[in-house]
């Protein structure tokens, strides 16, 4: 592949990227929970570290270590009239900025991107920063996360409950 044709390719895997990460966090902020779990690749992991950015989560506690089951349970309980911490819902919006591929080949993009996620419910706003690292596949149903990494910059200091999708 010539100079010309590599950067052209480069740039259309991210702009396709950068647009799953926009449609991504729609979906999450428009409470679609069905519809975001269907981003996810059966074979997946969904982290959420604590207290630092680079933690063994098999020896350290972690905000989220979830694989595919334990994702749709988390969606279950959301999306059940019995969600009494999402009642009413927040009110979500989130920025998404710094959007770069880290690698693309054999049919796996991973980037890194940064957030920033204003939160508004029962007459409280609450800001959070982070960055979130994405691993996405190519399927035949189109791009899926099998990894999703959020690091919360306030991870470390005690935090409001988090009982919506990050």
């Amino acid at each position: 592949m010539n100079k010309h044709a590599t950067i052209a390719r480069q740039s259309e895997v991210g702009q396709e990227y950068e647009a799953f990460l926009f449609h991504e966090a729609r979906l999450m902020d428009n409470h679609r929970l069905e519809e975001w779990l269907a981003l996810w690749d059966r074979d997946c992991l969904y982290w959420v570290p604590c207290n630092a950015e680079e933690v063994d989560p098999n020896r350290q506690l972690s905000i989220i270590y979830d694989g595919y089951d334990q994702i749709r349970e988390r969606v279950r309980r959301l999306s059940g009239k019995f969600a009494h911490a999402q009642q009413p819902k927040s009110r979500l919006i989130r920025v998404l900025s710094n959007i770069e591929i880290e690698s693309a080949d054999d049919g796996t993009i991973t980037g890194h991107s940064t957030f920033v996620l204003g939160e508004v419910r029962l007459n409280r706003q609450v800001t959070w920063f982070g960055r979130n690292e994405h691993t996405l596949v190519r399927t035949e149903e189109g791009l899926r996360i099998r990894r999703k990494k959020v690091f919360v910059l306030n991870n470390d200091t005690p935090m409001p409950n988090m009982t919506f999708l990050i």
